[in-house]
């Protein structure tokens, strides 16, 4: 298991011959710069190496007509003023003489990558290929597209491998509409693409790369066009998206399979996107779901893609978290068009969930908000986001586990650490004498094993780690553990505490915590830091608990550090707990600290440390809506927080529909998917 990287230096072969000034810019050093950067990096030697193949002219027919196929093969005897001439039936299309070869390799890669996944070879992967495929239709290029490489992809793994749902996500600048028309009638393929749009004023200039395109048939709802109606669009706009249009679907969904057309030319810097999204940006994306023209921007964001993939953690976000106005219709209209389709964009008159997330995957307008960003303001220039690239780096530990009785049994992933240091005693015990509940030696021992871990994460040398507690204690421990993190200049703490654990006594109320209780009686802000809510009952309320209401207010925080708190009768079970360790490593880097009660099993131990040690989470099950009690409890907590936490709003809330969407006329009807089998969605880029 672990990531592989296919590719395959003929494909940096195939080059422009004549002067076009439209066609310039896919040029062979967009590969070259993307393979230096992971060399340079050392990220190339972390990844399962794979030789790209070509495609077999069977394959290549799965999406493409024969007569197109033998068109493209006919190219290579042709001269360079026949090839120009070819090339000049087409939109923004060239050929070249090993133009077949290199197509062949690039779809030969994405298959080759696709059957090392499904097959258990390795668990996921990035395939790095030239010419790019999403733009390709059955029988025509379009776009420096020959051969579509992922649709091929997608079509292979339904047939070879007998997969029944596959998520598609297309987050290049340009809409995929090659991709669209060749599933846009097909119920096992979900499409969704964002891409800039500017009301039909950007290339490709077609109607149906707007939001009412919902795809044809049986295949209505599974085509999801999220536009960008101006430039600019930067990395609240983009989180957004996924929270709140992407993620929900993606979990009701529930795919085989994800498919990343990973085009980076929606990244900061690039000529032809004009978007504002760091590098950094789809390091998270690609975590919350575990093109690019201008060179140095495609390195760094296909760095920080593979180092996601790989597990490390991921560099914070930077910046104001407030998504911009234009961002926020937009996501608007895709929950309003689709709605009428999925259960988990309905709002609680169709008794469905509000906003979910999606399998392993906000704002005050400026309006609302005077003097607030929008997408045109720019605080910083490119440079400062790329020079230089700021990998996260990655401690000598990433994950470690501190029990109050080591066991030998317990089934963790290799690299993860059994520590079995302490604390010095005098300094356990001091802390101690300040709590009742702490006298008994297990829980001294407990303390101990706690303050010996959380300085290792606090001085970087530990990523992030799992302790035990006793339950009598367990408030008190949580309690040391916030104070000594603020004794150790963390200038922001996120905590979760779940179950019976309460907000701990004289401490401020001063914006350094950030303080959610998942397992209160009521929902209430007590204060804007200080925020709790009911667990919610139902698989479909607890992902709208955490993708509405536990990530938003974690990226918008921005933490140093996450505590997540399994109190006494937390009510979790593994796979939801691990689902939510897993997402908030993103917003703190990568820095989570788990505190388990005394009922903590070694099954949720092993589950823990392997989604902390980057591991995907289990699955959740099937999706079941939440209750219309978990969606009023959220829309009353939302209600509330808005005003300071910007990455909360739902864009119709903040478009003045009175804190509410408009429903959609008709409850969605279940979809008649195929069973899963039990385990984690396998992720492919």
């Amino acid at each position: 298991m672990g990531t592989a990287l296919v590719y395959h230096e003929d494909m940096m072969v195939s080059r422009l011959l004549w002067d076009d000034p439209e066609c310039r810019i896919e040029c062979p050093e967009r590969l070259a710069a993307a393979l230096d950067g992971l060399r340079q990096y050392g990220l190339e030697q972390r990844c399962l190496r794979l030789v790209a193949r070509e495609a077999s002219e069977e394959e290549l027919g799965l999406v493409h007509s024969p007569e197109y196929v033998a068109l493209v093969q006919r190219t290579q005897a042709l001269s360079k003023e026949e090839l120009q001439v070819l090339s000049g039936q087409y939109d923004a299309v060239y050929f070249h003489p090993s133009t077949f070869h290199c197509a062949r390799l690039a779809a030969g890669a994405a298959l080759q990558l696709v059957d090392a996944v499904l097959t258990g070879a390795t668990h996921n992967g990035l395939a790095l290929v030239r010419p790019p495929g999403h733009h390709s239709q059955r029988a025509a290029a379009n776009g420096f597209c020959v051969f579509n490489n992922v649709a091929i992809a997608a079509e292979h793994a339904k047939r070879k491998h007998g997969l029944h749902r596959i998520l598609i996500v297309d987050w290049d600048v340009h809409h995929g509409q090659g991709i669209q028309y060749i599933f846009e009638d097909d119920p096992s393929v979900l499409y969704f693409s964002w891409h800039r749009y500017e009301h039909g004023h950007f290339w490709p200039f077609l109607q149906e790369s707007n939001v009412d395109a919902v795809g044809r048939g049986q295949g209505r709802g599974f085509t999801v066009n999220l536009p960008w109606n101006q430039v600019g669009m930067g990395n609240a706009d983009y989180l957004a998206a996924f929270l709140h249009t992407l993620l929900p679907l993606a979990f009701e969904f529930d795919p085989e399979l994800v498919l990343v057309s990973a085009g980076f030319d929606s990244a900061i810097g690039d000529p032809e996107g004009q978007m504002r999204a760091t590098p950094e940006c789809f390091a998270h994306l690609t975590q919350l779901l575990q093109g690019g023209y201008h060179l140095e921007s495609l390195a760094k964001s296909v760095c920080m893609m593979v180092q996601a993939l790989l597990g490390d953690p991921v560099p914070p976000l930077s910046g104001p978290m407030v998504p911009c106005r234009s961002a926020l219709e937009s996501i608007h209209s895709v929950r309003m068009t689709q709605a009428p389709y999925w259960m988990s964009l309905q709002k609680q008159d169709v008794a469905t969930v509000l906003s979910p997330g999606s399998h392993s995957p906000d704002g005050t307008l400026a309006t609302l908000l005077p003097g607030g960003p929008t997408c045109e303001a720019a605080a910083t220039t490119l440079s400062s986001f790329l020079d230089p690239l700021h990998l996260c780096p990655i401690p000598p530990i990433r994950t470690a586990v501190a029990l109050t009785v080591p066991d030998a049994t317990l089934p963790l992933p290799p690299g993860v650490l059994c520590q079995e240091g302490s604390a010095p005693r005098e300094e356990t015990e001091a802390w101690a004498r300040l709590y009742r509940s702490l006298a008994q030696d297990e829980a001294l021992d407990a303390l101990g094993k706690l303050l010996y871990l959380f300085d290792r994460i606090l001085d970087g040398q530990v990523s992030s780690g799992i302790t035990a507690t006793p339950a009598s204690a367990a408030e008190a421990i949580l309690d040391v553990a916030i104070r000594r993190a603020l004794c150790h200049r963390a200038q922001r703490l996120f905590c979760v505490a779940l179950g019976q654990l309460d907000w701990p006594p004289d401490l401020a109320d001063d914006g350094r915590i950030l303080w959610l209780n998942i397992g209160g009686k009521e929902a209430v802000a007590s204060s804007m830091f200080h925020i709790s809510t009911p667990l919610p009952r139902t698989t479909g309320g607890f992902l709208s608990c955490v993708l509405g209401l536990v990530l938003p207010l974690a990226y918008g925080f921005q933490p140093d550090l996450v505590l997540v708190a399994l109190g006494p009768a937390h009510g979790l079970q593994n796979p939801h707990a691990a689902l939510l360790a897993a997402m908030l490593r993103g917003p703190a880097g990568g820095r989570v600290l788990a505190l388990t009660g005394e009922e903590c099993t070694p099954q949720l131990a092993s589950t823990l440390a392997r989604v902390l040690h980057g591991e995907a989470p289990p699955n959740l099950g099937p999706f079941l809506m939440a209750s219309p009690e978990d969606i009023q409890a959220l829309l009353h907590l939302r209600a509330q927080l808005e005003p300071r936490w910007k990455m909360l709003q739902v864009a119709g809330e903040a478009l003045g529909s009175g804190g509410s969407e408009p429903a959609a006329q008709s409850q969605p009807t279940a979809r008649p998917f195929p069973a899963a089998p039990p385990g984690p969605p396998f992720w492919v880029a």
